[in-house]
């Protein structure tokens, strides 16, 4: 497991996603998780893993697998 810390961010990019802006200035795309965690401009710590072979139509960065998160 992976744990990261940043900013929750909607981006307007095809349908829309949601993206983890983390403190080092690296984007991953969020998938899992609940809806809970769709909060645009809150700080969040995350766990779970980096899927980098994935291919997303929004191609913002890795995609992200939430397994848990609590906002800073």
């Amino acid at each position: 497991m992976t744990t990261l810390k940043g900013r929750v961010v909607f981006r307007d990019v095809e349908t829309g996603v949601w993206v983890l802006e983390t403190d080092d200035g690296k984007s991953y795309q969020l998938a899992g998780g609940d809806r809970g965690i769709k909060k645009d401009g809150r700080s969040v710590e995350v766990t779970g893993r980096v899927e980098r072979g994935l291919l997303t139509t929004a191609m913002v960065g890795p995609v992200f697998h939430v397994a848990s998160y609590r906002f800073l």
